[in-house]
């Protein structure tokens, strides 16, 4: 009798093969009853079969008479689901990722193919104890897509800034699953008081230098809402690099500070902490429903600075003040996360990149006129394409002469990830942090 984690991890990815995110999917069949063990091995089949979808149906069609493509979609899914755990789950023995293979071929009213399939993952075992089966073109580009499992486009936009070795190492990062870091909220707790807590229930977590307010979790965590602290608000989730990106920003407390792209309202919320409650947060965003989500955050967290606005941030002016601070974290296409979503790297294409910039460069020019004539702007992305992080800075510098990049400050935290043009930009297999870009603007004065 196949488990029941097998099943659900084939419904996951039947319905995700079907256009459903991931993420959703998953969500939906972990509502069974299921072992902890099995939320894990579901979760782990579902996020790893998505990731490795291309390097799955190379290794298909190279083993079977039928290319992926022309398989049974619900087959292909199978045969991933088999093919993974025999190349990247070395824990489970080869009878076993077979067998329960083969028997979800039999449960999914497929009988008649199950030869096939117990044929063919014994013939990839076999040739799997000799080395590694996957045959890989000579062209870097396609070679690099296959054995890690990108397409062809993303890889070109790497090699060419980091070329093929580094282009490998930030391929094999973001096929490992993300870190998970704490932002500890300073109004509520502080930092040694989250970390012992945390201790008291077996987590283990270490601090991130320069970073002031991060703790690193290490291990299975089980759900974050059980975690010391989480009803108290004394902290939040928030991956390192996205909290650069509000000392990056700087504000003062008491002053007036505008975040375009708010939701769901992580860096607004650390903008109203290292303004130590004093001051407002407009925090604005077309998508009610994610803003719904701030407001109980803000809640829990116990902030009462941070004040959302509905609507196009494009179009907003007039519902705003003169601003102090504005932050346009930008919505991108997120090819500094990729690790975070199994199924960005496939939903993402050079067209959408090419709208996303034209929306930034839009956000960009409207949040220059929300400024008071000494404010600061940044301009933040967690991408990792120089037409959505460069390409739109020097666009905006040379569309508004009148202003300029100012890099941070030597003393500050963000100065030791700084550019030499000024910006910064985090590569995650450099920093096992998330990727990101960032850019600070001022009026020039002498202009």
């Amino acid at each position: 009798m196949i488990t029941t984690s097998r099943q659900c991890a084939f419904l996951a990815l039947k319905a995700v093969h079907r256009g459903a995110y991931a993420n959703v999917a998953l969500d939906r069949v972990l509502k069974k009853t299921l072992s902890d063990a099995d939320r894990r091995l579901v979760t782990e089949l579902v996020y790893g079969c998505t990731r490795q979808a291309r390097s799955l149906d190379a290794l298909i069609d190279q083993l079977a008479q039928k290319p992926a493509s022309q398989q049974p979609p619900d087959l292909r899914t199978i045969l991933h689901l088999g093919l993974y755990q025999l190349r990247y789950l070395q824990q489970i023995p080869v009878s076993a990722a077979v067998n329960t293979t083969v028997d979800l071929v039999k449960r999914n009213h497929m009988g008649g193919l199950s030869g096939f399939v117990n044929g063919l993952l014994r013939h990839y075992a076999r040739l799997q104890s000799q080395g590694d089966p996957l045959q890989l073109p000579q062209d870097p580009v396609s070679r690099l897509g296959i054995l890690h499992s990108y397409p062809d486009w993303i890889i070109e936009v790497w090699l060419d800034p980091l070329g093929a070795s580094a282009t490998e190492q930030l391929c094999r990062y973001f096929n490992y699953p993300p870190a998970l870091d704490l932002r500890v909220n300073p109004l509520r707790a502080d930092f040694k008081t989250v970390q012992t807590q945390l201790e008291s229930v077996g987590i283990l977590s270490e601090p991130l230098p320069p970073l002031p307010q991060t703790l690193r979790l290490q291990g299975n965590t089980g759900p974050i809402q059980a975690l010391p602290g989480f009803n108290q608000g004394w902290w939040t989730v928030q991956d390192a690099s996205a909290q650069l990106v509000s000392h990056f920003v700087d504000p003062q407390p008491g002053s007036t500070v505008i975040d375009l792209c708010a939701a769901p309202g992580g860096k607004a919320i650390h903008l109203a902490e290292l303004m130590q409650g004093q001051g407002m947060v407009w925090a604005c965003d077309r998508n009610a429903a994610r803003l719904r989500k701030l407001q109980q955050t803000l809640k829990r967290l116990h902030l009462d600075i941070v004040k959302p606005v509905t609507g196009d941030s494009r179009q907003l002016a007039t519902q705003l003040p003169v601003a102090d601070y504005v932050l346009v974290d930008a919505p991108c296409s997120g090819l500094g996360t990729l690790h975070r979503h199994a199924d960005a790297r496939w939903r993402q294409t050079p067209a959408k990149v090419k709208e996303l910039a034209r929306l930034q460069s839009e956000l960009l020019a409207a949040a220059a006129q929300l400024l008071q004539p000494s404010g600061t702007l940044v301009y933040a992305t967690c991408t990792l394409h120089p037409s959505e992080n460069e390409a739109v800075v020097q666009q905006f510098l040379t569309q508004h002469p009148h202003w300029q990049l100012t890099p941070p400050l030597s003393e500050s935290i963000v100065s030791a990830f700084a550019e030499p043009e000024g910006w910064v930009k985090i590569w995650p297999h450099q920093r096992a942090m998330d990727g990101f870009f960032m850019a600070r603007f001022r009026r020039n004065t002498k202009a």
